[in-house]
C-alpha cells in the first residue's frame, strides 16, 4: 500500500478531488458571488468527473483481481479434487486387478495339486513392447532356486535364471536362450520351442525339429512335455501363427504367438516344486 501512496499521480488526483469538494463549498460560505461559483463550478465539473472516472476505474480493477485470486483458488481446488478422485479410482483398479490375479492363482493351485507355488511381483523389467527378462520380488530368502519355472493360469512365462536375497530374474520364453522341450497337442509331434533375437522384437518364439511331413498348422496348440526341462509336463506354451519348411534339412519350423500376454504382465507364479515325468 505505501509504494501506492506516493505515488503522483495518486496523489494529485486526491488534492483535486479535496478541491473539488471543498472549493464550492468556502466560495458558497463566503459569500462569493454567482459568476465566481459558477466559473469555479465549470472549471472544476470536469476535473470531478474525470476523478471518479478515475476511482470507478480502480475499483473496477481491484474487482477483477479480487475475482480473478477467488478463480485461481477455485481451480486449485478442483484440481485437489480432481488428483483425489484419480487415485480413488486407480486404486479401486488395482485392487480389482489383484483380486482378479488371486483367483487364478487359487485356480491354478486347484488344477494342479502337485505344484507348489510362490507368488511373485514384477519389480523391474526391460524398456520395449515384450520382455525377455524381468525382476521379481522373490529370492532365496523366499525359497526361489535357480532354473525354476515361471508361470501364470494361461501358461508359460520363462524360468528363474538369477538368484538375489530377495530378488530374482526371470528369462522369459521369448529370450535366445531359453529352449522348451514342447509337443503339438493335435498330433503329438514333438519338438524344441527356442527364443530368437529377431522373433523377440515380435513378440513370438518357435518351435523347431518338426520332421518335414509334420502336420502342424497355423492355429495348433503348443504344449510342454516335461521331458529334460525345467517345466512341468502339459503346461501351454502357445499357439501357431505360421508354418515354415526348410528344403536343406528337410524339417518344419512354426512360429509360436506365446499364451501369456508378456507386455501385460505384473504379478507371475513361480513353480518351487512339482513332479517330474520319468517315462
Amino acid at each position: 500500500m505505501r509504494p501506492f501512496l506516493k505515488n503522483k499521480f495518486f496523489i494529485t488526483a486526491v488534492i483535486i478531488a479535496v478541491l473539488a469538494a471543498l472549493v464550492p463549498t468556502a466560495l458558497s460560505a463566503a459569500g462569493a458571488h454567482m459568476p465566481l461559483r459558477n466559473f469555479t463550478n465549470v472549471l472544476l465539473t470536469p476535473l470531478q468527473k474525470g476523478f471518479n472516472y478515475i476511482t470507478d476505474a480502480i475499483d473496477g480493477f481491484s474487482s477483477y483481481f479480487t475475482e480473478f485470486d477467488e478463480l485461481v483458488a477455485e481451480n486449485a481446488a478442483l484440481k485437489q479434487e480432481n488428483a483425489a478422485l484419480r487415485d480413488r479410482l486407480y486404486n479401486a483398479e488395482e485392487t480389482e486387478n489383484l483380486n482378479e490375479w488371486l483367483a487364478t492363482f487359487l485356480e491354478m493351485k486347484r488344477a494342479h495339486t502337485d505344484f507348489h507355488l510362490s507368488a511373485a511381483k514384477i519389480t523391474g523389467r526391460e524398456s520395449g513392447n515384450y520382455m525377455t527378462v524381468f525382476t521379481v520380488d522373490q529370492g532365496s530368502a523366499h525359497g526361489i532356486k535357480k532354473g525354476m519355472p515361471v508361470v501364470s493360469a494361461e501358461g508359460v512365462i520363462g524360468y528363474v535364471s538369477e538368484v538375489g536375497l530377495t530378488w530374482s530374474k526371470v528369462t522369459t520364453l521369448l529370450e535366445s536362450a531359453a529352449s522348451i522341450g514342447a509337443y503339438v497337442e493335435r498330433t503329438g509331434e514333438l519338438g524344441l520351442v527356442e527364443g530368437s533375437f529377431s522373433l523377440a522384437a515380435e513378440g513370438l518364439c518357435e518351435i523347431t525339429y518338426l520332421h518335414a511331413d509334420s502336420d502342424v498348422k497355423v492355429g495348433d496348440r503348443i504344449l510342454t512335455t516335461g521331458y529334460g526341462s525345467v517345466y512341468p509336463r502339459d503346461l501351454v506354451i502357445g499357439y501357431v501363427t505360421e508354418v515354415l519348411s526348410d528344403e536343406y534339412s528337410r524339417t518344419i519350423t512354426a512360429r509360436i504367438s506365446p499364451a501369456v500376454s508378456l507386455s501385460d504382465l505384473h504379478q507371475v507364479m513361480i513353480i518351487t516344486e512339482y513332479e517330474t515325468v520319468t517315462e
